[in-house]
């Protein structure tokens, strides 16, 4: 079986291998950590497909290759075959040099050229390939760091991306050594002001939101709606749920229940347009925007929500973002999404115009819920009644759909979540 470089995001296009657990004749067992990938997005614990003897190994650690390409061979045990048993030895094809071993895969250049680094702070990190990896190595010589003053909170104390940008946090954010500008210039824009670095996350963020704004027609539109037998649901139910799961239950998986059930009779918006054609999915599947200390966005993806309960939902949610935010996402939970929801609501905020997640159509904002007096009818009567009310604003591609058809189908969410009884769909 061929072991391939997974894809690790919808915008992902290669990846590094970190670190090889196993080597070649060792025996593997299937979903087994194998190898660690690091792209700019995430980084991974890629688990064995399938069980037998790492028969080669043909990407070396710190080597880029694209998504698809074969790093290595598993030689799946037959049943007269123990699954023990070596199989040759070799880190790339016989007779060829590591950067052969596919026309994609090159290894990353992660030192050398316009890196003002002491040599022996280079010599230090090139033999630190134990305690981090090319990405790391490349963020800690463009800075000037040394080694020793980083603390590692990896696998078996490997420094990460993250504990790098700690450090540079932690010491005041300094400007990297490798800046191009002339001197004049640094000096005259830099007087009396700190500068920060983008992370990897971040740049990879700025990016992908760059040409969706520059590509994309944006339209924002926002509807009123009224959380109040969503709240009767939270406050009969909340301490038993917190209690018995573990965590509070939000507004959160309400309302990406709510989506899910109005996706499936507006189908134009869970879709991805395609040139001079629209994509419409089958699954619905809901990327959940997961905010990352600020240094940028994750985007996993809940598969399948209308299937699910909305317990269900409400744990499975739970956890994506948990994952998202202690690095330990999957490659599989960062794909195949077809509608984003962004949840702005704990910061307070009072409506959000958010960017769409390119190839989708929509996205849509969820901001803070607060008490309101609203007009409601007891009786035939009208009434003044302190309610909890939160705007819900979505994003669309105009080349998609056209503003009745988005806005029809925000009435429908907001239906949803004013009629239902939540509270019967939480003990489903």
């Amino acid at each position: 079986m061929d072991v391939v470089m997974p894809q690790l995001g919808e915008t992902v296009t290669e990846g590094t291998v970190t670190r090889w657990y196993k080597k070649a004749g060792d025996a593997v067992k299937a979903d087994e950590p194998l190898f660690d990938v690091e792209t700019d997005k995430v980084s991974s614990e890629i688990p064995a497909p399938a069980a037998g003897v790492l028969a080669e190994i043909l990407v070396a650690e710190g080597a880029t290759a694209r998504v698809g390409t074969k790093l290595a061979v598993i030689r799946e045990s037959a049943p007269h075959e123990a699954v023990g048993r070596s199989a040759p030895s070799r880190a790339a094809p016989i007779n060829a040099p590591p950067e052969a071993a596919s026309s994609e895969i090159r290894p990353r250049a992660v030192l050398g050229k316009q890196l003002e680094v002491a040599p022996s702070e280079l010599a230090q990190i090139r033999g630190a390939a134990g305690r981090v990896s090319p990405v790391v190595s490349r963020l800690i010589a463009e800075h000037g760091l040394k080694l020793s003053e980083i603390r590692g909170t990896g696998r078996d104390g490997r420094i990460t991306r993250d504990d790098v940008l700690a450090h540079l946090a932690q010491r005041g954010a300094a400007r990297p050594v490798s800046g191009t500008e002339a001197p004049a210039a640094q000096a005259s824009s830099t007087v009396g002001a700190d500068t920060a670095p983008l992370s990897s996350v971040r740049r990879r963020t700025a990016e992908h939101m760059a040409k969706s704004w520059s590509t994309v027609p944006h339209v924002l539109q926002a509807v009123e709606a009224d959380f109040y037998r969503v709240e009767q649901a939270r406050r009969s139910e909340g301490e038993n749920w917190k209690r018995r799961e573990g965590f509070s239950l939000t507004f959160l998986p309400f309302i990406i229940r709510a989506v899910s059930i109005a996706l499936a009779k507006f189908p134009r918006l869970n879709a991805s347009f395609a040139g001079d054609h629209l994509v419409l999915h089958r699954r619905i599947n809901l990327g959940i925007a997961v905010d990352l200390n600020f240094e940028g966005l994750m985007v996993p993806v809940l598969k399948d929500v209308p299937l699910k309960s909305l317990p269900q939902v409400a744990r499975e949610a739970n956890e994506l973002v948990q994952r998202a935010r202690t690095n330990r996402l999957k490659p599989d939970d960062l794909t195949e999404g077809t509608y984003t929801i962004t949840n702005n609501g704990a910061f307070g905020t009072l409506i959000t115009a958010p960017i769409i997640s390119q190839p989708q159509v929509a996205i849509l904002s969820t901001d803070t819920v607060r008490k309101m007096p609203v007009v409601v009818e007891s009786g035939g009567n009208d009434e003044i009644a302190i309610r909890p009310v939160g705007l819900l604003a979505q994003t669309f591609d105009h080349r998609a759909v056209d503003g009745a058809y988005a806005a029809a189908f925000l009435r429908e969410v907001k239906m949803l979540i004013e009629t239902r009884d939540w509270a019967q769909a939480l003990q489903a």
